[in-house]
């Protein structure tokens, strides 16, 4: 039998054969073939479902089956289709139809998979977003998804998005979060979570799922962002629902429920890792007097072993956003790429910092982000001569909210978005070009110009000139210390 591959999920799909009356079973939209037709031992689903609501008749022993939308079939000649025993019942704590779930193919993930169908009866899609993390953490995927029970990988490059959508504009506004922390998780999450209310709505999933705990802020970040992109969606947490206490607890799961267990090495540290930052937690970091451990590093050089030359690198922006690396113009995601590259070399943007969670709990963390550090050191000192000192304290002030917003998972929320249209005007006129000099660990300014600078050296020189009278600075004085004066002529009694 010839294979029917990949049908638009667009399209409709009539399908007329014959078969004895005795060998058709229906249950709910699904449609099985009892194995006692030859016909259809032939009748596989080895990479998608059938999808949709199905329409049968039968007239004799001719049966015809209409697929409506969002249909991908695989018709394959050894295996035949079975409906899965958890798309039939109920699962142990409810049921659900289809859950989308947000996976990263490690043992946490592997082992929601069969806990999804078999606390609620529920076909299992998921979904892994690239947002720069390792073509090492890609490799795979598919293979583990499907071992462990999922109907499909989704699998989608967010990198250009994340960058251009997430990553610029914190950057415009001078998002940084409790001074130190320049958002690398925080901005991820709902450029995740939006991907993930997409491929709901394309696979038809009436719920969505996360593997992240109950600690953490993860949780909030994606949930509010399914909150605001699709209220009607259900969200699962297996975290705060399961018996599961750690990984000897996981891997028994497993074991119980044939989901192979991944291997490999499993890191003594807590990572996160994407275009903008790599982040470190656990172990010996717990403790915030222990060291951070050199080796712990993966995306920087040390400081101390960074080449012995400095190295200038000079940032070109437009409209408060940077565009071009040492004159040549990239995309956000290469350009970001490119400052990784130059300066994980010399060590630059390693924090590390004690931070208060959400959730209420302080914890600690050690970050990565090369490009970043450049960046944001780019972006304040072209800043200094675009903008006025109304605007810029304004701007800063602004900054501590929009970064709070960003930290606490509320990017979709009104006031962040409305922060933003102020950030995009007052930076409008922010172009020009910044050398930055890298050398140990540090980032210095070497130089910036802009054609729309503020700065005039005709009235910024001590020299005296016709725009700016000396002279005129008494009278100011005079009228700016006024109230200090009459306070001070109050206390003496004068």
């Amino acid at each position: 039998m010839a294979q029917l591959k990949a049908i638009s999920s667009c399209s409709s799909l009539n399908l007329s054969v014959h078969v004895p009356k005795s060998d058709l079973m229906l249950c709910n939209n699904n449609v099985s073939f009892s194995k006692k037709s030859a016909l259809f031992q032939e009748l596989g689903a080895r990479n998608s479902e059938l999808q949709g609501d199905a329409v049968v008749s039968n007239k004799g022993n001719g049966l015809r089956v209409h697929f409506n939308t969002g249909i991908q079939a695989v018709l394959s000649q050894d295996k035949a289709t079975e409906v899965s025993e958890a798309a039939k019942t109920k699962g142990l704590r409810g049921k659900l139809n289809k859950v989308v779930l947000a996976y990263s193919g490690g043992l946490d993930t592997s082992v929601i998979v069969p806990w999804l169908r078999e606390n609620y009866g529920c076909e299992v899609v998921c979904f892994t977003a690239d947002v720069g993390q390792g073509v090492g953490e890609l490799e795979g995927l598919e293979q583990k998804a499907k071992a462990s029970g999922a109907c499909q990988l989704v699998v989608k490059d967010l990198q250009e998005e994340f960058v251009r959508d997430f990553i610029f504009p914190c950057l415009r506004a001078g998002a940084i979060y409790e001074r130190k922390y320049l958002l690398g998780t925080s901005m991820a999450r709902p450029v995740i979570a939006k991907a993930m209310v997409d491929v709901a709505k394309e696979v038809g999933a009436d719920a969505v799922a996360h593997g992240c705990t109950g600690k953490g802020n993860d949780q909030v970040r994606f949930e509010l962002t399914f909150f605001a992109l699709n209220p009607e969606l259900n969200v699962v947490a297996p975290w705060r629902e399961w018996d599961i206490t750690g990984r000897e607890d996981a891997i028994e799961y497993a074991k119980k429920h044939n989901v192979p267990v991944p291997v490999t090495k499993k890191s003594i540290y807590s990572r996160d890792r994407n275009l903008w930052h790599l982040s470190h937690e656990g172990d010996i970091l717990e403790d915030p007097a222990n060291e951070p451990r050199e080796d712990m590093y993966m995306m920087s050089t040390s400081p101390e072993a960074a080449p012995d030359k400095p190295e200038y690198v000079e940032i070109g922006m437009v409209s408060g956003l940077p565009v071009s690396v040492n004159g040549v113009k990239l995309s956000p995601a290469s350009l970001l790429s490119k400052l990784n590259e130059i300066g994980g070399k010399h060590g630059i943007g390693r924090i590390d910092m004690v931070e208060n969670r959400l959730v209420g709990m302080k914890s600690r963390g050690v970050y990565e982000t090369p490009g970043g550090t450049i960046l944001f050191t780019a972006a304040r000192e072209l800043e200094s001569l675009t903008l006025d000192r109304e605007t810029m304290q304004v701007k800063d002030s602004l900054a501590l909210k929009y970064a709070e917003l960003v930290y606490a998972g509320r990017w979709f929320d009104p006031l962040r978005e409305s922060m933003d249209a102020f950030m995009e005007k007052i930076t409008e006129k922010t172009n020009g070009s910044v050398r930055l000099k890298l050398y140990k660990g540090s980032v210095s300014v070497a130089s910036r110009t802009s054609p729309n600078s503020l700065y005039r050296e005709d009235i910024s020189s001590f020299e005296s000139g016709q725009i700016y009278d000396q002279a005129d600075a008494a009278g100011f004085i005079r009228l700016y210390g006024l109230p200090m004066r009459v306070r001070a002529m109050l206390e003496k009694g004068i």
